[in-house]
């Protein structure tokens, strides 16, 4: 599920890990798909940096921006 469709705090299901995993990648932290301090620490710098409200959560806005800082051909990709 990319981007995702709801907040993802800590991820409920296989597809929320996917989108972490998606996130952490983009990130460039090891795709491990949970919600550790490192990718909260990560969203919470792309979230600043981007002037989106800094909660160190996965959300809609915060995957679009992920999404523009990945390689073009790597854009929207679930894995």
């Amino acid at each position: 599920m990319w981007p995702p469709d709801r907040v993802i705090i800590a991820p409920a299901n296989e597809s929320e890990h996917d989108a972490v995993r998606h996130a952490q990648r983009a990130l460039r932290l090891i795709p491990t798909g949970d919600m550790d301090e490192p990718t909260k620490s990560a969203l919470r710098g792309v979230q600043n940096l981007f002037r989106l409200p800094v909660t160190g959560v996965l959300d809609r806005p915060t995957a679009e921006v992920l999404d523009k800082l990945r390689h073009p051909a790597l854009r929207g990709e679930g894995s």
